[in-house]
């Protein structure tokens, strides 16, 4: 797919990998529909980048476990461009929470974590396959976690969250082919001001060094290195459907999180 003039939706967008996604089709020429839940004033900032650019961009407030802000999305981008080429579901939620200690987690956590991380995924692909399989193509790309395969991370619900995750990617790679790819990228843990405010600056600074000093290639992934990722899989992987692509450092060489 040539991404000039084609129209991408990426999910939780204002913000971290969305931000950068964003602005890596942006400056292919892709249009884009930039969405936020509660991040207003970078959600604006992204869009600023678009504007400076020169592509055109739908700004959407939405929340992506509610299927009528998802029809709403894809509508908005049909009705301003005629098409949707592209879906990155990048949106996720999490819980910081002891994995050693069962009473941490509630079973809303649960149910709040997997309404975004999964119900949201399905939810946006059912709003924009109608549009793809009228066009005869389109590319999804889920935005899975290596989480999904050590089964460790800020907390069991996420974890759990990102392998129903993956094993959906499967499935809709196998029913929504030929005309749509569907794939999946599980970025390991990267700086980001979601880690900062879960565990606070300092205990992030000392995590990821200690990601940094384990992983096999020692250093973790950056946002912007996971978004090319993203790019590839939506620009130039023909042939490529039904896979889930790590970007850990090697992290699941150690056969478990750090």
């Amino acid at each position: 797919m040539n991404l000039r003039d084609s129209v991408i939706i990426v999910t939780g967008s204002a913000t971290g990998l969305g931000a950068a996604i964003v602005k890596q089709v942006a400056a292919k020429g892709a249009r884009v529909v930039i969405n936020y839940t509660k991040s207003e004033k970078e959600a604006h900032e992204t869009e600023a980048v678009c504007d400076y650019l020169g592509v055109e961009s739908i700004l959407c407030k939405a929340d992506v476990s509610v299927d009528e802000d998802c029809r709403r999305m894809a509508n908005q981008a049909i009705e301003k461009w005629g098409r949707i080429d592209g879906l990155v579901n990048n949106a996720a939620r999490s819980v910081f929470a002891n994995s050693k200690d069962l009473e941490a987690l509630e079973g809303q956590q649960f149910m709040d974590v997997f309404s975004v991380n999964v119900v949201g995924p399905y939810q946006m692909a059912r709003a924009v396959v109608p549009a793809m399989k009228k066009q005869g193509h389109g590319s999804i790309v889920n935005v899975s976690s290596i989480s999904a395969v050590t089964g460790a991370g800020s907390s069991i619900a996420y974890a759990a969250s990102k392998g129903a995750l993956n094993t959906m990617t499967l499935s809709l790679a196998r029913s929504l082919a030929p005309e749509i790819k569907v794939n999946a990228i599980m970025p390991s843990a990267f700086p980001s001001r979601w880690w900062a405010n879960g565990i606070g600056e300092e205990a992030t600074e000392v995590l990821f060094k200690k990601f940094n000093d384990q992983v096999p290639l020692k250093q973790v992934a950056t946002p912007e290195s996971v978004a090319r990722t993203v790019v590839w899989l939506l620009e130039d992987a023909a042939y490529t459907t039904g896979e889930m692509i790590k970007i850990d450092s090697g992290m699941h060489l150690l056969g478990f999180q750090p």
